[in-house]
């Protein structure tokens, strides 16, 4: 029995060509998009999952305030103390461990690299994660300064097949070479924690000092529980606790605990590795689910629709006594045997694919994973639900005629026939068109963010890294890069305006000195305002002078100059122009007076406010910044390789460019908008697959009619309009009920940015045009075909 249903599907399917081809492509497509989708939110939320204590693991985010200040600042940042105190003070800690990562120069005979990958942990590192090692012991591997842990391509990079134990490598401006102690297989790729090197926590020479204050927090520190349930009492334990630490300080500091595994999906604050928003992961689901839908939906809809064909068949069989349940597993069959096909086509063409769709995810998803079992069972569950769930009504519809209707065709105008392939056709539509809105206001918030005026520029400005040893000679590097017209002004600094800026205090005079004011900091000198665009509203930038004078032997002596932005004048009490010449102090260390006024700039994210910031003249530098002029920017290039070669051979030539640095602050946004782009246009695809097979089964069966009109008179205009009109108005029904949920997805998904563009008509306009306009060429195409048909042979052919 089974063969024979098989044997009848297959030569249904070959017969009704253009319908299983369509059914076919239609869910193959379908179900290519879910499996690729499938296998990138299967990557996101496995990370960590190889971590065996993970559930015990949490991470210690900071928040802090100044007395006065109703601004607080809170974000993954803690000082070195905060591991220390906390695993003798809390029984529920069992260990911890402080982190950070900085790029390094790591030199090996000619080898000079600038590795950005560059891990420092204390030796607990390997007792809390699950990092094995493949040489060298865990315990000892990172317990001396000066000790390094490299992964097996970090090794091989370096010392090719020799074995890199016990041997050294110079690392940056350190006197003392770095011994490698152990090698790790490579971190994996679902790893919030991802370095090719990892040294030792001892290496950074950090003093006393360090362990005795909450305050110089640039580092990561995280906690291993006695037990995961005990999340909640220490937490509890915390806020009185750092009261009673920084009582009379003058300022509050407090500690939240992340657990490690939510850290990816659920945290606001970055780590090493970028956080992907749930939402996001949400919103890819729910998109692969709307695709199936739509691609199931033109199965049932072409299924129904042409169940006429189909009519004399069932009732011939019915006649010789087959019954209904073996006509429902016959078309059930017929419904599994052009899913399977669809499945198996759609797993060759997501391993086709996949290259391209990391390309587009920003991912390293694995083929491998495809044909894993977990996918290749998910992949037959699905191809079973759907000929189940799609080919269940068309099998119940077909099964259930009777020979008498059959015969006399009183099914041809069933309402409820008519009603079901209706809605569907609206459903598809409705889903269509809310994904495509979606699209184009998403494109409207990434060009928003590509073109917004910052108020810095970060056009043709290249970033350089550098380091203190560089400072001795910088004025003469300037002066020799300049010699280049091309080159229009040269800068050092800590950070770029696109990087952000350091955690600071400020107070004015007339503040006590322990009220505070919360800000952001960064040193620089004085081109930075020139080489960064920014826009100065009052007063001057620094002079060499101020920089020069910044950063005397003794430390009680100095005296600085600021430059403020329009938020920090205004938050001490001052408009730009009263802000000249006003006294401050910087950390109440660095008493000075305001230099300038430059007007705010978005130095974060356009997720946040813009927030008070300070430019000061401290001699310190992590970056040179190079504006050009643009026109010959590969010679240019090559002109800052040559000199760079010749004045700083300690390092190598790396650079990039200041608007890669902020394209790459939306990337979790910009893949997003890829990824609808691709996905809308899949879903109209499919949406006008099943659209094209029905108009093409309603021009079918209306050829005689068609004839009819033709002889009396009426022209091709008039019957493509009235073969279109009923697919118009459900065209049109579909573009109204999409709306409303477009419009309230993009007002929560906008909702998260500080800078957003408004929703507006012309999204809905553009949406709806273009769906009307190809729902109507695709109807039109067969619309016109039958219209420009012989009536003599369509009123002959019965």
């Amino acid at each position: 029995m089974l063969i024979n249903y098989l044997r009848t599907a297959l030569r249904n399917l070959r017969k009704n060509k253009l319908s299983s081809v369509i059914n076919i492509f239609g869910l193959a497509i379908g179900l290519t998009s879910c499996l690729l989708i499938a296998v990138y939110i299967k990557h996101e939320v496995s990370y960590d999952a190889f971590e065996q204590k993970g559930s015990r693991i949490v991470r210690v985010i900071m928040e802090y305030n100044f007395a006065g200040s109703g601004e607080s600042n809170k974000g993954n940042f803690t000082s070195v103390r905060v591991a220390k105190v906390f695993t003798h003070v809390f029984p529920e800690v069992e260990s911890a461990v402080r982190m950070t990562e900085q790029s390094r120069i790591v030199g090996y005979k000619d080898k000079l690299i600038d590795e950005k990958n560059f891990m420092y942990a204390d030796p607990t590192f390997f007792d809390i994660f699950t990092f094995p090692l493949l040489e060298g012991n865990p315990k000892t591997a990172l317990s001396s300064p000066y000790s390094v842990v490299l992964t097996e391509s970090a090794a091989r990079k370096y010392f090719g097949s020799d074995d890199p134990l016990g041997r050294v490598l110079k690392i940056s401006n350190d006197s003392n070479p770095y011994k490698i102690t152990g090698v790790l297989p490579d971190c994996p790729t679902n790893s919030q924690i991802k370095f090719d090197f990892l040294a030792s926590f001892s290496s950074l020479g950090l003093g006393e000092e360090y362990e005795k204050t909450y305050w110089d927090a640039n580092y990561t520190t995280y906690l291993l529980l006695r037990n995961e349930q005990s999340i909640g009492s220490l937490q509890a334990k915390l806020p009185p606790f750092m009261k009673r630490e920084m009582e009379g300080q003058g300022a509050t500091v407090n500690f939240y605990l992340e657990p490690f595994e939510q850290i990816h999906l659920y945290s606001s604050y970055g780590g090493f590795e970028p956080n992907t928003n749930i939402v996001y992961i949400y919103i890819l689901a729910g998109v692969a689910l709307l695709i199936l839908i739509i691609a199931c939906a033109t199965y049932v809809n072409l299924k129904t629709s042409r169940s006429i064909d189909r009519a004399r068949e069932v009732g011939v069989r019915k006649v010789v006594g087959a019954g209904k349940y073996q006509l429902f597993w016959q078309f059930i069959s017929e419904s599994f045997v052009l899913c399977l096909v669809a499945t198996l086509i759609s797993l060759f063409l997501a391993w086709l694919l996949l290259p391209y769709f990391n390309q587009l995810s920003q991912k390293s998803l694995k083929p491998a994973t495809l044909f894993s079992l977990p996918f290749v069972s998910f992949s037959l569950i699905i191809a079973v639900v759907v000929s189940l769930g799609a080919g269940s009504y068309p099998a119940l519809v077909l099964s259930g005629f009777q020979p008498v209707k059959i015969l006399k065709g009183t099914f041809r105008n069933s309402p409820s026939g008519q009603l079901l392939r209706k809605s569907l056709i609206v459903f598809q539509f409705a889903i269509s068109v809310f994904l495509i809105v979606c699209t184009i206001i998403m494109q409207k918030q990434l060009h928003l963010i590509q073109h917004k005026d910052l108020g810095y520029d970060r056009e043709h400005v290249i970033v350089l890294p550098m380091d203190q040893e560089m400072l001795s000679k910088l004025d003469f590097i300037k002066e020799q890069l300049k010699l280049n017209p091309d080159i229009l002004n040269v800068s050092r600094c800590v950070r770029s305006p696109v990087e952000g800026a350091g955690g600071y205090n400020m107070r004015s005079t007339s503040m006590p000195e322990n009220q505070q004011i919360a800000v952001f900091a960064n040193p620089a000198d004085e081109d930075y305002i020139a080489t960064a665009g920014l826009h100065l509203l009052a007063g001057t930038s620094f002079t060499h002078l101020d920089v020069i004078d910044a950063s005397p032997t003794d430390s009680k002596n100095r005296f600085y100059h600021f430059v403020l932005n329009e938020t920090a004048a205004k938050q001490l009490g001052w408009t730009p122009e009263e802000a000249l010449g006003k006294k401050m102090f910087l950390d109440n260390s660095r008493p000075g007076y305001v230099r300038g006024v430059v007007r705010d700039f978005n130095f974060q994210s356009l997720h946040d406010p813009v927030r008070a910031y300070v430019l000061f003249p401290e001699m310190r530098g992590r970056e040179m910044l190079v504006r050009i002029s643009g026109r010959s920017v590969q010679q240019t290039l090559a002109f800052i390789e040559s000199k760079w070669k010749s004045l700083v051979p300690s390092r190598p030539f790396e650079y990039h460019f200041m608007d890669n640095d902020y394209e790459s602050l939306y990337n979790a946004e910009i893949r997003l908008g890829s990824v609808m782009n691709l996905f809308a246009s899949i879903a109209i695809v499919l949406a006008c697959l099943g659209l094209f097979g029905l108009s093409a089964y309603a021009a079918q069966q209306r050829v005689k009619e068609i004839g009819i009109r033709k002889v009396l008179g009426a022209s091709v205009v008039d019957i493509v309009i009235a073969l279109s009109y009923d697919f118009f108005r459900l065209t049109t029904i579909a573009i109204v009920i999409g709306f409303p949920f477009a419009w309230w997805a993009m007002s929560g998904w906008l909702r998260d940015f500080a800078y957003r563009t408004g929703i507006g008509w012309v999204a809905f306009a553009v949406a709806g045009s273009f769906t009307l306009i190809l729902a109507m060429v695709t109807v039109c195409a067969h619309g016109v075909r039958a219209a420009l048909a012989n009536p003599v042979k369509s009123l002959r052919s019965d």
